[in-house]
C-alpha cells in the first residue's frame, strides 16, 4: 500500500522524531522504509506499510493522554483494545511515554526512588562511566541472541549494562534469553535508566508473565506454544510433521521467540511489542500461531517454501520466510487477535498443566550433579546426606549477596524447615510435606503468618495477615488429631479481583495448589489436570474460595477443605478438582489449631 506523499521538509522533521541517541541513524534501511521519488520532484512517497495512511486524510490516533486517563480509570479493557487498534508510525513520539507507563503498571514492588539505578550502576561498576571495553554478560543471557536491531556501539554497551545491573539486582533470573532483545527494542525509544525501570516491571510483575527467567519457565512456555499450536493450528502441524518424518516438533518450536524476536521485521516487531507490555506474553503466542499459518500457506504456493527446500531445516526456513513476511503489521496483528478460544484461561490451564508434568519427572540439574526431585505420596528423605544435596541443588544456582531474594539456607546441611515449631504436626512430618512443595518454594524460608494459638480465631485476622502473602501453606489439626491441610498457590486476596465484568470471581487460585493429608494417613492428592491431556470441566478447576463468612479449597460435587468465620468448625468431603477422599473420616471436625505459613523473599 502506498503511502501519503511526503515532502522533504516533512521528511526531515519526521527522522528528527528519533527519541534515542543510542539508535544508528542509518537504520531506516533497516525499518524497511523504501523511497522513491513520486511524479513530482519535490515530493518523496514512502512505500512503509505500517503507515496506515488514506489519501488526503491521516487517521486518528489516539493521545497518550487519552491512554493515561484509561488507565488510571481502571478501564484496561478500552486501552488494551486502544493498542491493538491504532498503528502508531514506527517513529512516533508516543512510546517515549507509552511504553514506560505500559510497563510501570504491572511494578510490583515499591516505586525506584529517584537515582536508584545509578546507584546500582555504581554499585556493579564502581562508576557511572560508560566503559569502552565490552562488558562480561551475566549466565542468563544467550550470547548467539544479543539482537541490537541497529543500535549503535554505545547503544549495545548501555545494554549491555542494563542487563548486568538486572541480574545483580534480580538474582533469581538464572535463563532468560529474550531479555536482551527487548532492552534493545526499549533503547530505541527512552533512555538508559527508563529502560531498566521498564524491564524491572515486566520482569517483577505478578499478574502477567512478559520475561521467562529460569530454563524451566523457558521449556513449559515453547512446549505450551506447541500444544496450543497442535489444536489451534492442525493442518500447519501436520503437514511438517509429513513432510518431515523424522523431525519431531519439538525442534521447531524450541526457537518460536525467535520467529518473531529475530525473523519479523523492525515495524511489526514495534507494533507487536504495543499490545505485549500492556496484555504479556499471549501477545506473542497468538502472532507464532498466525505465523505458523501464513508460513504454510506459502509452503503450498511457493516454490521457494516448497517440502524439499525446507524439509531439511524449517527451523531456519520460518525466520527467513519472517523476514519477508507478506502482511503488514496491522494485518498480522489483527488476525493474532481474531484467534477464537485462545482466552488466557486456557492458556494458563495449559501452562500449569505443562508445567506440572515436567516438575513430576524433572530432573533438577546444578553444575554436573543431578538430582531427580520425587511425588511420591509415601517419600521421606532418607537421611541427612539426602537433605544436604537437595539444598546444595537449590541453592547453587542462586546468587547470594545483599539483593537476594530472601533469607536463604546458604550452608549444605542447613534445612529451611529446621527452626519451624509447629503445634499441628511433627518435624517428620514436615519434611514428608517439604519433599511435596513445588521445588523453587523450598528454596525459601518458611515463616509463621498465623495461628489460632497466638491470633485467636477470626477470619478477619486470617484475612488481615494472610491475603498477599502468595503462596501460603495451610495446616490444620482437629480435635481428634487428625492432620491434613493445602497449599495454596494464589494470595486470598484475590477473593476480591473482579473480572471485566466488574463480578467478583467466585473460584481462584491455580493447578499448583493441592491437598495433602499427614495424620493418621500421609498423601498427596495433586489437582488432576496434571494426569493426562485430557479435557477438563468447569468442575475440576475450582481451587479457591473465600468470602467473610468462610474459606474452601477445591470444589466439585464437595468440598474438600471448608472452614468457618469462627476457625472453630469444618468440613471436608470427596472432590473434583483433586480427586480426594475426604481427609478425615468422619467428614466434619473441629479445629483444634490451624497455621498457616509464608516464605520470606517471594
Amino acid at each position: 500500500m502506498v503511502g501519503k506523499v511526503l515532502g522533504i521538509k516533512d521528511l526531515e522533521q519526521f527522522s528528527s522524531r528519533r527519541s534515542s541517541v543510542y539508535v544508528d541513524p542509518e537504520c531506516d534501511k533497516f525499518f524497511e522504509l523504501p523511497l522513491f521519488i513520486a511524479a513530482s520532484s519535490n515530493d518523496i512517497t514512502t512505500k512503509c506499510q505500517c503507515f496506515q495512511f488514506s489519501p488526503g486524510k491521516e487517521p486518528a490516533l489516539r493521545s497518550y493522554t487519552e491512554i493515561q486517563q484509561l488507565l488510571q480509570q481502571g478501564k484496561k479493557r478500552d486501552v488494551k483494545n486502544i493498542l491493538r487498534e491504532n498503528s502508531w508510525p514506527i517513529n512516533s513520539p508516543i512510546r517515549a511515554q507509552l511504553w514506560p507507563m505500559l510497563c510501570g503498571q504491572h511494578q510490583t514492588k515499591q516505586q525506584m526512588l529517584d537515582g536508584f539505578y545509578w546507584e546500582m550502576v555504581h554499585q556493579v561498576f564502581g562508576t557511572t562511566e560508560l566503559s569502552e571495553k565490552p562488558i562480561m554478560l551475566p549466565a542468563f543471557v544467550d550470547a548467539t541472541h544479543c539482537l541490537p536491531y541497529h543500535l549503535t556501539s554505545t547503544g549495545r554497551a548501555v545494554a549491555d549494562r542494563i542487563v548486568n545491573v538486572l541480574g545483580y539486582d534480580c538474582p533469581d533470573i538464572t535463563y532468560s534469553p529474550v531479555l536482551y532483545p527487548i532492552t534493545s527494542i526499549l533503547l530505541h525509544f527512552m533512555s538508559e535508566e527508563e529502560a531498566y525501570i521498564c524491564l524491572a516491571g515486566l520482569v517483577g510483575s505478578k499478574e502477567k508473565v512478559f520475561i521467562n527467567q529460569t530454563k524451566l519457565q523457558h521449556e513449559v512456555t515453547w512446549k505450551t506454544v506447541m500444544q496450543i499450536a497442535k489444536k489451534h493450528t492442525k493442518s500447519a502441524t501436520s503437514y511438517f510433521q509429513r513432510i518431515c518424518p523424522g523431525l519431531k516438533l519439538e525442534r521447531i518450536f524450541m526457537d518460536w521467540c525467535w520467529w518473531i524476536l529475530a525473523g519479523l521485521p523492525f515495524q511489526h516487531l514495534v507494533r507487536i511489542m504495543d499490545c505485549y507490555f500492556h496484555e504479556g506474553i499471549k501477545v506473542l503466542y497468538r502472532v507464532a500461531l498466525v505465523i505458523l499459518n501464513l508460513f504454510h500457506k506459502e509452503c503450498q504456493s511457493n516454490n521457494e517454501w516448497s517440502p524439499d527446500n525446507i524439509k531439511n531445516d524449517i527451523g531456519n526456513a520460518l525466520i527467513k520466510f519472517c523476514k519477508k513476511i507478506p502482511v503488514s503489521p496491522a494485518k498480522l496483528l489483527h488476525a493474532a487477535f481474531s484467534i477464537r478460544g485462545l482466552s488466557t484461561q486456557y492458556i494458563s490451564r495449559i501452562f500449569i498443566k505443562t508445567e506440572m508434568l515436567l516438575k513430576s519427572r524433572s530432573v533438577l540439574t546444578s553444575g554436573s550433579k543431578q538430582l531427580i526431585k520425587s511425588r511420591s505420596s509415601d517419600n521421606l528423605p532418607t537421611s541427612q546426606s539426602q537433605v544436604n544435596i537437595q539444598m546444595m541443588s537449590h541453592t547453587l544456582t542462586i546468587r547470594e549477596g545483599e539483593k537476594s531474594p530472601g533469607h536463604r539456607a546458604i550452608a549444605m546441611g542447613v534445612y529451611p524447615i529446621h527452626n519451624l515449631k509447629s503445634q499441628a504436626c511433627k518435624n517428620e512430618d514436615l519434611f514428608t510435606l517439604w519433599s511435596w512443595l513445588p521445588v523453587r518454594i523450598t528454596m525459601y524460608q518458611p515463616v509463621l503468618l498465623y495461628t489460632t494459638e497466638e491470633h485467636g480465631c477470626s477470619l478477619t485476622t486470617f484475612y488481615v495477615r494472610v491475603e498477599q502473602h502468595e503462596p501460603t501453606l495451610l495446616m490444620i489439626k482437629t480435635c481428634n488429631n487428625e492432620v491434613f491441610g493445602a497449599y495454596c498457590s494464589s494470595r486470598w486476596f484475590e477473593r476480591n479481583v473482579k473480572d471485566d465484568k466488574g463480578q467478583r470471581q467466585a473460584y481462584f487460585g491455580t493447578g499448583e495448589t493441592f491437598l495433602f493429608s499427614l495424620y493418621p494417613e500421609r498423601a498427596k492428592y495433586p489437582w488432576v489436570g496434571i494426569e493426562g491431556d485430557k479435557d477438563l470441566g468447569h468442575s475440576s478447576e475450582l481451587f479457591m474460595a473465600a468470602d467473610s463468612k468462610m474459606i474452601t479449597i477445591g470444589g466439585g460435587e464437595g468440598q474438600a477443605i471448608w472452614m468457618d468465620e469462627n476457625i472453630r468448625f469444618g468440613k471436608t468431603d470427596s472432590c473434583k478438582t483433586f480427586n480426594n477422599p475426604p481427609l478425615c473420616p468422619s467428614g466434619d471436625f473441629e479445629i483444634r489449631v490451624l497455621e498457616v505459613y509464608g516464605f520470606v523473599g517471594i
